[in-house]
């Protein structure tokens, strides 16, 4: 290859102001006699260095920035800094994989300062690059530096000869496929030799007939190959045989004289560089987008793949890859093409080892990685450096860290049983890698199927490959004490001691867990499944003891399921509800109507001498000025209503009338407004969102109400129920208030008359007004256990059980007297 063929700079898109080193150190240390350009040199000096210097700051807080690299680096060369510019490559190389085009600039500086010494540091520079991409230019441009600075490749010595060829031979199949640049690699090919035919002696016939033979070989195999400019090189052998006495026709496309089969192939790449043609020409469009141009290369690899060769796939990818090598998708589509057809080999293992370099966010890709060098059979210390290397790079999910984890796990178990391995593994390899996922994931994904998936798999493996039942066992308590709440957790640790045939330690596990409060119906079915389990393993006492241990508990979990479905307003002290049928607001008036609560409450402030604290509908607190103003509350006439100031007036309570709501349940905790209107983003028509508390720890219940604007969005709403959101499949109905009492509507408002019914009063509004209500004096009904009892409606019955009612001579029973006689064993 003579120097025509190095890529120019254009060429390879570098920087018009870069340039050669030597260059540029000269021009800094040659004095100017004009003072005026010796200081406007100075002050771009300065600035350089300033800029550096900035640049250096940002790298050392961040060193994974690329475009920082990619300046500093610039900005070096222009100085000629020549040990800083070497530390950054350096550096920068650690991380990323360089650009063809830096590999190139780099390269050619050190080659500019190359000398017979350090010859095998610029060899392996130049491979260093040919690791990261496949580039025609930086193939020409390695073996043409070797043709000028190796002595024993221009001196034509044996060992000479031997390196070139072989590596001519694989820049062949890396670059020289390449439709439009290929022909590079096979002309400096055919030059070199022909440069080792003008070497020998005339005299030598027998070797150099075997040189020409090499050298007719090599035009053969250069014009079965579809390149851009086949009928030049065809031209060029005719002319070259006819110099060794072949008489064949120059402007004819005749090569049967030669070999038929060689006019066939050459017929055939023709052929196929005809159907290539309109590809490389959309590739190679200047005004295409990138989001075009890269279609474009997916239906050039699209069109190779069909044609069979996996050679000329993989050439196509090869430069897809270094247009876009940060590409993941590509990344991925070609490492799957590649264990599709390769299946195994260091050809697999390298492109995965490229494609985490570029792509080092993208875990499916290192999750392969794994896979691709447990098939090719490498060490435990090669794939623990993978596998330690992936956990340091950021993902976009906790679900990729923990398919990671898995994936190493899977590869530590199938080798531990594998026959035909040949180092030993030990079991504790897998358990600190589990304890590891553990320890990282269950703070991020507690709750979750996904961190349930990683302990059962845990938990089976310490009690089948391990065989240690108390590790199992303490896998499980483990994942139960952070996660708790999990009913499938559960449930599996107890399928687990049943599959044991460990029936005392099951029975253990249902009476630590069905007091618990699961989501949906998850409380109800943990003590179903406890009676299932006694009428299935059990004695007749068994079964008893848990019949009295649950059915208490299913009573309590009806009365809160009604009133989750009938949730009562609670009262808001001192302050009147507004007419929900009027439309305009009505004077307060003093009466026998006057709430039985209020004037309680009234009266313990005015003894203990506080200030009474309002609470409006949205639960934010209104302070009365004072005891004057709190008493006028109950008593003022109607016409003194002008008098009151602004911060007494009451606030209207939001009245629900879930004409069109939708009834959300099995939501996962962490589960917020925004996150439910995201997921009905596509069905639209949303008005309101109201997710559900516990109002006595505040936490979620995995409840919520969707209020839509009509009927159409809710339908469409309900048609996506049992769909996964947030990891979890929720439940979507419509909300049906009359469903429950007909007293009450779901949020508590009387469904009739304006006056208020005193069993709607929650526990702490009781204990707040030191008294019973009325519906304790008729005698209550409801047994109340639990601390999620207080706000139950008063006149709703437990399923199952009934209570007569109190004769006429029988004295009614005081609040207290009726809670001892429930809690009586």
């Amino acid at each position: 290859m003579d120097d025509t063929e190095l890529p120019s700079s254009s060429d390879q898109k570098m920087d018009d102001a870069s340039t050669v080193i030597p260059a540029a150190a000269e021009a800094i240390h040659t004095s100017s006699d004009d003072s005026g350009e010796s200081d406007s040199d100075s002050e771009d000096e300065a600035e350089s260095n300033h800029q550096i210097e900035t640049l250096e700051s940002e790298l050392s807080a961040n060193p994974y920035n690329y475009d920082a690299y990619v300046q500093y680096i610039k900005l070096l060369r222009k100085t000629a800094n020549l040990e800083k510019l070497r530390q950054a490559r350096e550096a920068m190389s650690a991380i990323f994989p360089l650009s063809p085009s830096m590999w190139l600039e780099w390269a050619r500086d050190e080659a500019s300062l190359a000398s017979s010494d350090n010859v095998p540091e610029i060899v392996k520079l130049y491979e260093r690059g040919l690791c990261d991409y496949q580039s025609v230019s930086l193939w020409c441009d390695y073996l043409n530096f070797l043709l000028e600075f190796d002595p024993s490749v221009h001196g034509y010595t044996s060992d000479g000869i031997s390196k070139m060829r072989s590596l001519f031979e694989r820049a062949i199949p890396a670059a020289g496929f390449h439709v439009t640049e290929g022909s590079r690699i096979w002309e400096g090919y055919r030059e070199f030799e022909q440069g080792i035919l003008a070497t020998i002696d005339n005299a030598d016939v027998e070797e150099r007939s075997k040189q020409i033979q090499r050298i007719r070989s090599i035009f053969h195999r250069h014009l079965s190959v579809p390149l851009e400019n086949l009928s030049a090189t065809l031209i060029a052998y005719k002319a070259w045989e006819l110099e060794q006495g072949t008489d064949l026709d120059i402007g004819s496309d005749d090569l049967s004289k030669v070999s038929p089969q060689v006019a066939v192939a050459n017929k055939k790449a023709q052929q196929m560089y005809s159907e290539r043609a309109h590809f490389e020409g959309h590739i190679s469009k200047k005004d295409l987008s990138v989001t075009e141009k890269f279609q474009q290369f997916m239906n050039y690899i699209k069109f190779e793949q069909t044609s069979g060769d996996p050679t000329r796939v993989q050439a196509i990818y090869e430069r897809a890859v270094a247009e876009y090598p940060v590409s993941s998708d590509l990344w991925i589509d070609y490492t799957c093409y590649l264990d599709k057809t390769l299946k195994v080999g260091k050809a697999i293992t390298h492109a995965y080892s490229r494609a985490t370099r570029s792509c080092p966010w993208t875990g499916d890709l290192w999750a392969r990685y794994l896979l691709a060098l447990e098939r090719g059979s490498a060490s435990e210390k090669e794939i623990y450096a993978v596998f330690e290397k992936s956990l340091q790079c950021t993902f976009s999910s906790f679900e990729e860290y923990l398919e990671l984890y898995l994936t190493r796990v899977d590869g530590l178990r199938r080798r531990m049983l594998s026959t035909m391995m040949v180092e030993t593994l030990d079991y504790s390899l897998i358990r600190e890698t589990f304890q590891q996922a553990s320890d990282y994931l269950t703070p991020n994904m507690q709750n979750t199927d996904s961190l349930l998936r990683l302990h059962a798999y845990w938990a089976n493996l310490e009690l089948n490959l391990a065989k240690d039942l108390a590790g199992a066992r303490g896998v499980w308590d483990s994942l139960l004490k952070k996660s708790g709440g999990m009913l499938a957790a559960w449930h599996a640790y107890i399928d687990m001691e049943v599959h044991l045939g460990h029936i005392k330690e099951a029975r253990s596990l249902y009476r630590r867990c069905y007091t618990r409060k699961f989501d949906g119906t998850g409380s109800e079915d943990i003590c179903r499944g406890w009676l299932r389990f006694e009428r299935e393993h059990g004695t007749l006492e068994d079964f008893d003891h848990a019949v009295q241990k649950v059915m208490p508990r299913l009573e309590e979990l009806q009365l809160i399921r009604l009133q989750q479905e009938s949730t009562p307003v609670k009262p808001t002290a001192g302050l009147k509800e507004h007419n929900s049928q009027k439309g305009t607001r009505e004077k307060r008036k003093a009466g026998p109507n006057v709430n039985v609560e209020e004037e309680s409450l009234a009266k313990r402030q005015k003894i203990k001498g506080q200030k009474m604290n309002e609470v409006d509908a949205e639960g934010k607190g209104a302070t009365v000025p004072n005891k004057k103003n709190a008493k006028a509350e109950t008593g003022k006439a109607a016409g003194s209503n002008k008098e009151e100031t602004e911060e007494a007036k009451p606030v209207k309570p939001k009245i629900y009338t879930d004409e069109c709501t939708a009834f959300i349940s099995n939501l996962g905790v962490k589960a917020q407004e925004e996150d439910i209107r995201k997921f009905f983003s596509d069905v639209g028509g949303v008005v309101s969102i109201r997710v559900l508390h516990d109002r006595a720890t505040g936490k979620p219940r995995g409840l919520a109400y969707v209020d839509f604007a009509d009927d159409k969005h809710l339908e469409a709403a309900i048609a996506k129920n049992r769909k996964t959101f947030l990891g979890k499949k929720i439940s979507i109905a419509r909300s049906n208030p009359k469903k429950g009492k007909k007293d009450f509507t779901r949020r508590g408002n009387e469904g009739s008359g304006n006056s208020k019914d005193t069993s709607q009063i929650s526990e702490k509004a009781k204990e707040a007004l030191g008294g019973e209500t009325e519906g304790e004096k008729r005698g209550n009904e409801v047994e109340v256990r639990g601390k999620n009892t207080f706000a139950v409606p008063r006149n709703v019955k437990p399923l199952g059980f009934t209570t007569p009612k109190p004769t006429a001579d029988e004295t009614p029973k005081s609040n207290d007297e009726f809670r001892n006689m429930f809690l009586k064993k």
